[in-house]
């Protein structure tokens, strides 16, 4: 029997297992192929970006690593046991499918990362509002605890949701889009805090260059796997081609990906 090693809270984490695997797996909405026939691993301390065309899957892989929806064939295991109901997971969803307008202070989103740690209907202790503060510290944005989610910037809106990550005591963030209409100073803030915080990251972009310059390991994909590696090898001119089509320009000898905001 396989010797199981129980974290603080949550699901137990085999010893030696990696963060993430996915053998042979495939996700359809309905008639609709999102993923198919997917092997691979994702190790743990690694910053992974997820690049590919709109429609690629993206979105769709991320819910299968937070364990929201369940794989149609195949088998994916998070640090080897089935990724559903983890605590160390922090899945933070495109800013479009985000409710701002909900009357919510950035304290109280902070401390929603506690919610797995407390239990439901019960009241944060004084352990859990320690946790909360040193979170926002950690990020820079103590002076933005009171006011509404809603009325900060962009950038100050991801720096929250990673002091929520903190707070969870998550191992693993996963965060779909998060760079997007950011400035390059707000994108430069944003980094500096991930390499602090040390969380292994899955982010997914369409910024390639970005990708390239910023991450460990780049995950290409077009509803199947084209290629994960290092972003010299990936993001070959071959590889392109065969994730993005018809969506690829070349200008100047510069080729460019036409993807970005449905376009």
């Amino acid at each position: 029997m396989e010797r199981l090693q129980k974290p603080a809270y949550g699901i137990p984490h085999t010893p030696e297992a990696p963060l993430f695997h996915a053998e042979n797996v495939t996700v359809r909405y309905g008639d609709t192929v999102a993923l198919h026939d997917l092997t691979f691993t994702l190790h743990q301390g690694e910053q992974i970006a997820v690049v590919g065309p709109n429609g690629a899957g993206k979105s769709t892989l991320f819910k299968l690593i937070a364990g929201e929806i369940r794989p149609n064939s195949g088998k994916v295991t998070l640090y080897g046991t089935d990724p559903n109901d983890h605590l160390c997971i922090a899945y933070v969803p495109q800013r479009k499918n985000i409710d701002w307008s909900f009357p919510v202070s950035v304290r109280d989103v902070v401390m929603m990362g506690r919610i797995g740690r407390i239990g439901l209907f019960r009241w944060p202790r004084r352990h859990d509002r320690d946790i909360v503060q040193a979170s926002l510290e950690r990020v820079n944005a103590t002076h933005l605890a009171d006011k509404q989610i809603g009325e900060l910037s962009g950038g100050q809106q991801q720096r929250i949701f990673i002091a929520r990550a903190l707070a969870q005591e998550a191992e693993l963030l996963l965060m779909d889009e998060p760079l997007a209409g950011l400035d390059i100073p707000s994108q430069e803030q944003f980094f500096t805090i991930l390499d602090d915080v040390g969380i292994s990251t899955i982010v997914a972009t369409h910024d390639l260059n970005l990708a390239a310059q910023r991450f460990d390991q780049v995950l290409l994909l077009n509803t199947e796997l084209i290629a994960l590696g290092d972003a010299a090898r990936v993001l070959s001119a071959e590889n392109l081609t065969n994730a993005y089509s018809s969506h690829l320009h070349t200008r100047d000898d510069i080729i460019i990906a036409d993807t970005c905001c449905n376009h």
